[in-house]
């Protein structure tokens, strides 16, 4: 039980660090970016204080922000310390990868120094790994992943479970230092193109004479920008675009003009694209490029009016978040797959399958088909029982455009056909790892994944449940369908399978079950598991009655 829960602990740790990274891109100005930093170490990553460092113009760290306890951040805020120091305290401890981490026993406290940092007492550890009051522990944010570009440093203290952060925390810690540095960086460009706005606004509103200072702005702003026509025939054309954007989706200006940015939006984002207010409108969606990609990008309208009662035009400003979505899918996937086998996790099956499933009352529970037809006229598919499954009442019912999922009958093979979920439990794998070790047994688990995914259609599901367990969802199945299909999977995971040089075996035990409405998702699982381990011990017994 204790190795199937590390996966929901990861993905709970994984949901807090998303939600801190998707908070960075909230912030509206540097100040609340930097505080939105420092809160975000606090509430998401388990440490009670948290202080940002911020590189100034001159080179030297002024103290921007600081999170977890309001005494120490009257005291330490706005503080500064020298470049020399700074550089000389992270090259002091024990290197994490891109961490420092300087343990209380290196007599730190002790350097003359003028980093700023605040002293606490407390009582050597119990216990190797525990954290010390004087243990001090940086992350160094990068402008553009370089040592040269220090952008600033990130401090933190006081593990609220009181110890030092293992592997696990570390990534997190430094993923979010990286992800804090691109919203830092995104904040002051965003801080920049705001003032040249504001300036631009106040040039505006003193001297109509002001088109040669927007089209400066607007031409040589580092980000894309583009203005399109409102209202008549021509609504949405793009009527200019500056180089930025030109370069961003490899097209000529001349070619832009052509469009509008409903021509040029991926078809799955349309819908985000049309929800977009006019007027201070935001969203993220994906913009099709030359050579036929399509990158993430951040567009932000306002209107611009051309002379007093003249023609209104839309400003969209266009920032490429392509590098920030990658992250976010990155982290979304880790938190949905196993990290071993690259397979959907528990945690993703169980999601896959309740999004097939839902609570039908009692009455279309038992329902047939043909009493649906007569309450509420014919069902949109005409072979729906034969299908084995069941069509929800008309518009407007409480399970609106939903088809419910319905389990063949597999004494009487009606053939019907529905959900099959296939529970795998392999046979000999304890053997494996007690004898050749866990090195081996992983590069079996893989292999077995890998076997498996090669084994089912497009569409269906291949998950790792945990340990040696499998869990296998294919759709539209019937009984001697799934019964088949478990013959196959279990003749693809027989053959030996080669790690080091060496021939190990596994074998495989599979129990079919089938997925309901009505049923929960772990009553569906906790079927197919019964049914598997029936299986297994009838294969025992079969091996020592021929023994």
């Amino acid at each position: 039980m204790e190795a199937e829960s590390e996966p929901y602990v990861r993905l709970a740790t994984m949901r807090q660090l998303h939600q801190a990274v998707a908070d960075l891109n909230t912030a509206r100005s540097l100040a609340d970016t930097l505080q939105t930093v420092a809160d975000g170490i606090v509430n998401g990553l388990g440490y009670e204080l948290a202080c940002v460092n911020l590189v100034r113009a001159d080179g030297d760290l002024v103290v921007a922000a600081f999170a977890g306890n309001s005494a120490a951040e009257a005291l330490i805020t706005g503080r500064v310390g020298s470049r020399t120091s700074w550089e000389r305290r992270l090259s002091m401890g024990q290197t994490w990868d891109e961490l420092r981490f300087i343990p209380h026993t290196d007599g730190w406290v002790l350097l003359d120094d003028d980093v700023p940092q605040w002293h606490t007492d407390g009582p050597e550890p119990r216990f190797e790994d525990e954290w010390h009051p004087q243990d001090r522990l940086y992350a160094p944010m990068y402008a553009s992943g370089g040592d040269a570009d220090l952008l600033g440093v990130i401090s933190v203290d006081r593990p609220r479970n009181g110890r030092r952060p293992g592997a696990w925390g570390r990534e997190a810690l430094q993923m979010y230092a990286s992800q804090a540095a691109i919203a830092i960086s995104n904040a002051r460009l965003r801080a920049n193109m705001q003032r040249a706005l504001v300036r631009l606004e106040r040039e505006q509103q003193a001297l109509r004479a002001s088109e040669e200072s927007f089209r400066q702005a607007f031409e040589y702003a580092p980000s894309g920008m583009a203005i399109a026509e409102m209202g008549g025939d021509q609504h949405g054309r793009l009527l200019r675009t500056n180089d930025a954007l030109c370069r961003l989706l490899g097209r000529p200006a001349s070619v832009l003009r052509r469009y509008s940015f409903a021509d040029l939006v991926h078809p799955e984002d349309i819908g985000t694209l049309l929800r977009t207010s006019a007027e201070g409108g935001r969203a993220e969606l994906r913009l099709g490029r030359r050579d036929g990609t399509y990158l993430w990008v951040s567009l932000r309208n306002s209107v611009v009016a051309d002379t007093a009662d003249g023609p209104r035009f839309l400003l969209t400003h266009v920032e490429d978040i392509e590098e920030r979505k990658r992250h976010e899918l990155h982290l979304a996937h880790r938190a949905s797959h196993d990290a071993l086998t690259g397979l959907p996790n528990s945690a993703e099956l169980r999601s896959r399958l309740s999004a097939r499933l839902c609570e039908r009352p009692d009455a279309a529970v038992t329902t047939p088909v043909e009493a649906l037809d007569a309450a509420y006229g014919d069902v949109d598919d005409p072979d729906a029982r034969t299908h084995g499954y069941e069509v929800d009442p008309a518009p407007g019912g409480p399970y609106d455009h939903h088809v419910h999922s319905v389990a063949p009958d597999t004494e009487h093979d009606d053939g019907a056909k529905g959900l099959a979920v296939l529970f795998c439990d392999l046979d000999g794998f304890k053997s494996i790892n007690d004898r050749f070790g866990h090195h081996t047994g992983d590069a079996v688990l893989i292999e077995v994944a890998r076997r498996l995914t090669t084994c089912v259609r497009d569409g269906d599901t291949v998950a790792r449940l945990g340990g040696d367990e499998f869990v296998v969802l294919a759709d539209g199945l019937g009984d001697a369908d799934a019964a088949d299909l478990a013959v196959r999977l279990r003749n693809a995971i027989i053959p030996p399978i080669r790690v080091d040089g060496r021939a190990v075996r596994v074998g495989a035990s599979f129990g079919i079950g089938w997925a309901a409405c009505g049923m929960t998702a772990e009553e569906v699982l906790r079927s197919a598991d019964q049914r598997m381990y029936v299986e297994k011990r009838s294969r025992s017994k079969v091996h020592r009655r021929a023994g």
